[in-house]
């Protein structure tokens, strides 16, 4: 499994459309085997699901993430945990045991939000 995280500074990023890193995950057997960072390089919402599965990701974990992206992630394969928060690596050690604690119904929806604001600590839906 090639798992990833939008990532920064050791963190779950907030809003998967503004990730600038994500930390990528080789998962064999239930262990961590290779990890690192990959910069998106200013893809944005709709370039960051192609972005993924070019590095073979099938598991995404984040914070808010909204509908188009949703849509661009399943059309491309990518299972989707949001509503995530916290240290990355502990929240894919969770993830592994099967205790990762995320919102399945986390969306943001930008019509109805202020510039600037962070998804995932505020629990857009």
């Amino acid at each position: 499994m090639i798992l990833a995280v939008t990532y920064e500074n050791g963190n779950i990023f907030g809003h998967f459309g503004h990730t600038e890193q994500f930390k990528v995950y080789e998962i064999e057997n239930n262990s961590i085997i290779s990890q690192q960072i990959v910069e998106t390089n200013g893809s944005g919402h709709g370039a960051l699901a192609g972005f993924l599965k070019n590095l073979n990701v099938d598991t995404l974990i984040c914070g808010g993430i909204g509908g188009g992206a949703i849509n661009a992630l399943s059309e491309a394969g990518i299972k989707i945990y949001p509503g995530a928060s916290g240290n990355a690596d502990a929240q894919v050690v969770d993830f592994i045991k099967g205790e990762l604690n995320y919102n399945p119904n986390t969306k943001c929806s930008h019509h109805s939000h202020s510039e600037g604001h962070t998804c995932g600590e505020h629990g857009c839906k």
